[in-house]
């Protein structure tokens, strides 16, 4: 049948179909880099790193870009406070932000541009929608002006007149329509450049419109963010590609929902925040157990309960993995082939909109398989189980932690299963506690 994804642009499940055979190009909204990423914002790093993940599995070649806002009103501001640049600011937290996507197991993207690298490109584009009758200045800030889009809240599902509700700030009386945006900000604040508009900055609406049509010079097949990106971030982004390109940007937009804190919005502003960096590498893989098996299109009320469910989750995996890696040589595991039957199970549900709920169960049946095997002496079978779960662990990006045993550790460990034979449980639960310290067991 093949894969079908929720298309936010049509909100209708729809059969995958790349523009160009098996090539896949795919943008998604990247972080505005003034401060930490918490664990919210590290959702849409998971899954859209599961995504291209999960594609290139499925045999697509896959070029994944996502870009760096390193030009806003809060960057500036932070740099004011710290009296330094905006750029030290900047690189300050993308460093951080690119060691907390490797130690959320997600890949780097194909490409990472930066908004201040495209700002001539910015201004060509402004100045080609200002050719085309789609902008008009006052006091120096360049609007769009979405009247001339026909189909404007097409993203968004809305009626134009209920689209006001959905907009940033308060109403600027500057503007010709309350839904037109800034294409060009003029100021005397912070970082600025010249333009034939004025020495000001680009607006954020048009950064990821110029940076993915210069990468790709074509239509997405995909393009992603946050849910709430929708509007009026990605519906504007839809018009301005309109306006000059005559499409809808992407071909499918697919919007992830929010990670929320005990039933609210978490927020740098609200202070309800878990920041990735304060978090351990276990913990880290826990996280993202728990988000890339949860329905990727609705919200998670993340608290502590819901942490601890899935810590035991993922210590279960893992701990069946190290018991059947102390059985087998690993070397030899990757050499084997899969359970077809679970490998095709598990591209049913990924294909149906990545139903991974139903692939969290599919594990959960594979690691009792595993736990039964390690009993016996059927270690073809075990190796089987074995190769089939790191290959859909691997696809879903959780890492199955295991340190190969030294001689001392291995001798340990088989002094532990002596004595279980000999029924000395007693020494065997002492060593057990010194195995599983040592993250063995």
């Amino acid at each position: 049948m093949g894969l079908r994804i929720y298309n936010s642009l049509t909100n209708k499940l729809e059969d995958f179909k790349p523009l160009n055979g098996n090539k896949v190009n795919m943008y998604v909204c990247g972080p505005t880099v003034y401060n930490y990423i918490h664990i919210g914002n590290a959702r849409p790093v998971i899954f859209f790193d599961t995504l291209k993940r999960y594609l290139e599995f499925s045999g697509y070649e896959v070029s994944y870009a996502s870009n760096i806002t390193d030009v806003d009103d809060k960057i500036i501001n932070k740099a004011l406070e710290e009296g330094v640049s905006e750029k030290e600011v900047a690189t300050r937290y993308a460093d951080v932000y690119f060691t907390n996507v490797k130690d959320l197991g997600a890949k780097k993207p194909d490409y990472t541009p930066y908004a201040t690298e495209y700002i001539q490109k910015m201004i060509d584009f402004i100045s080609e929608l200002k050719d085309n009758g789609y902008t008009y200045e006052v006091d120096g800030d360049v609007y769009f002006r979405v009247s001339k889009i026909d189909d404007y809240g097409v993203l968004s599902n809305q009626q134009a007149e209920f689209l006001d509700a959905g907009v940033r700030k308060s109403v600027d009386t500057k503007k010709e329509d309350p839904r037109d945006f800034v294409l060009w900000k003029k100021t005397d604040k912070g970082i600025k450049w010249d333009s034939p508009f004025g020495v000001g900055r680009p607006g954020w609406h048009t950064e990821c419109v110029v940076m993915s049509h210069d990468i790709y010079h074509t239509m997405l097949d995909i393009h992603g963010g946050g849910m709430d990106l929708k509007f009026p971030h990605h519906e504007n982004e839809i018009a301005q590609c309109n306006a000059l390109y005559h499409n809808h940007l992407a071909k499918y937009w697919m919007h992830v929902g929010r990670l929320d804190m005990n039933g609210e919005k978490m927020s740098k502003s609200l202070g309800n925040v878990v920041r990735v960096v304060d978090l351990s590498k276990e913990d880290l893989m826990i996280l993202r157990l728990l988000i890339v098996t949860a329905p990727y299109r609705s919200n998670i009320n993340y608290n502590d309960e819901l942490l601890t469910q899935y810590k035991n989750e993922y210590q279960k995996i893992t701990r069946a993995y190290k018991q059947a890696a102390l059985k087998l040589d690993l070397a030899s595991v990757e050499q084997k082939s899969c359970d077809n039957d679970y490998i095709e199970k598990f591209k049913e549900y990924m294909d149906n909109d990545f139903n991974t709920p139903n692939v969290l169960t599919l594990v959960q049946t594979i690691v009792k398989e595993i736990n039964q095997l390690v009993r016996t002496a059927d270690n073809d079978m075990l190796a089987i189980k074995t190769n089939t779960l790191k290959t859909i662990m691997n696809v879903l990006g959780v890492e199955l932690n295991y340190n190969k045993l030294n001689e001392e550790n291995k001798d340990l460990y088989n002094k532990w299963n002596a004595l279980k034979k000999e029924k000395n449980f007693e020494e065997a639960d002492k060593i057990r506690a010194i195995l599983t310290e040592r993250g063995i067991l």
